[in-house]
């Protein structure tokens, strides 16, 4: 028993001191330069300008990089869908969007996305993400409902066009 407590001791101890110690040198860091070295009484060596940031990075260097995140498209359209019971068409577009923003390539968004557009009388916008719906979902089974949809707000747009 007495063992084991000084076995722990020992260990705590070494742990505590290796992180008291710091960081280990990296095989990388430069040499330091040693102390023996006459020092250069004529000039000083130059300065080396700071070291700039890596922003090789590629969502950094593309903004219209989309971030891919599947659950947060899926609560988007459950939240979105939720603001259109209850009334609320500009949050439920902007819950929409983000879900076709947070999972690019996914057709279902689009659909809810016209759906409130037509709704709050966005008729070129809500042709567009009918129109995006299809293109990605072509054998959609609402498919012929939803062409419908697009060729009622064309012929809607074309006839506000003339007045």
């Amino acid at each position: 028993m007495y063992a084991m407590r000084v076995s722990k001791t020992i260990l705590l101890l070494t742990a505590v001191s290796l992180l008291l110690a710091g960081p280990p040198l990296d095989a990388q860091d430069p040499p330091k330069e040693s102390s023996s070295k006459p020092a250069d009484s004529g000039s000083a060596p130059p300065a080396k300008p700071p070291a700039k940031p890596n922003k090789d990075n590629a969502t950094q260097n593309s903004p219209d990089q989309p971030t891919w995140d599947p659950l947060r498209a899926e609560k988007d359209l459950e939240v979105g869908q939720y603001y259109m019971r209850r009334g609320d068409v500009d949050a439920a577009i902007d819950r929409f969007q983000d879900a076709t923003v947070a999972k690019p390539g996914y057709a279902i968004p689009f659909r809810f996305l016209g759906e409130a557009q037509e709704k709050k009388g966005l008729r070129k916008q809500a042709i567009k993400s009918y129109q995006r719906y299809l293109d990605l979902y072509p054998h959609a089974e609402d498919r012929e409902k939803i062409q419908k949809k697009i060729d009622k707000l064309i012929k809607e747009v074309e006839r506000a066009k003339k007045q």
